[in-house]
């Protein structure tokens, strides 16, 4: 299998569609609107969460089995599909359809996760971590993301705001909002410093990593 091109997608305001309403539609549609996307569920019954999310009308339940793609409610084709019914002949029809209408779509059932892949993926702030095994075992991928995240630190989390307000002031005073060499940033001892409680004087570090790479 050739080497997949990993990707971060803006699904804010999106249509997406989930086909499935049990434990693995679940999942999925938590993930989408943690991403701000619209979702519309097809399934002839929902999981008390789902049917949670639906009757306070977080998501749109279109109760029936899947029959075809269609189009979202205004007309807007989806922006990405999840194929998650315990059938797998649904979740192969569902794929089907959506790649003939060129829609992304993840397929919940495959080991590979079909043409358009989820990895396992821990959200820390600004800080996203995805790991993926390639379909060799989803639970190492979770695994190996948590220890990632663990590894990393809160520190990493509270330099990447630190970098984000040095670049608005520096854009703010007239600079083009350049950020810091993020290597200098780190071998300056600025984790260091936030892990002792000294924001400030890593915050000034930062700056001085600003001046120097700009000289």
């Amino acid at each position: 299998m050739a080497a997949r091109y990993p990707l971060m997608l803006d699904l804010e305001g999106r249509p997406c569609l989930v086909v499935g309403g049990g434990a693995v539609a679940t999942r999925k549609v938590l993930g989408l609107l943690g991403s701000g996307a619209q979702v519309t569920i097809v399934s002839p019954a929902l999981s008390a969460p789902l049917a949670q999310l639906a009757a306070v009308g977080s998501v749109r339940w279109a109760e029936g089995r899947y029959a075809s793609l269609a189009r979202a409610d205004d007309g807007r084709p989806w922006a990405f599909v999840v194929a998650a019914t315990d059938e797998p002949e649904v979740n192969d029809q569902v794929v089907a359809d959506a790649e003939r209408a060129g829609t992304w779509v993840n397929h919940a059932g495959s080991s590979d996760g079909g043409p358009a892949a989820v990895p396992a993926s821990r959200a820390a702030g600004r800080l996203t971590v995805a790991v993926s095994t390639a379909g060799a075992h989803p639970a190492a991928a979770s695994w190996l993301c948590d220890r990632a995240v663990d590894a990393l630190g809160t520190e990493v989390e509270v330099l990447l705001d630190l970098v984000v307000a040095v670049a608005a002031e520096d854009r703010a005073a007239g600079g083009t909002g350049a950020r810091p060499d993020w290597r200098q940033a780190v071998d300056s001892g600025t984790l260091e410093l936030i892990r002792e409680g000294r924001v400030a004087e890593a915050k000034e570090r930062l700056q001085a990593c600003l001046s120097s790479s700009s000289d």
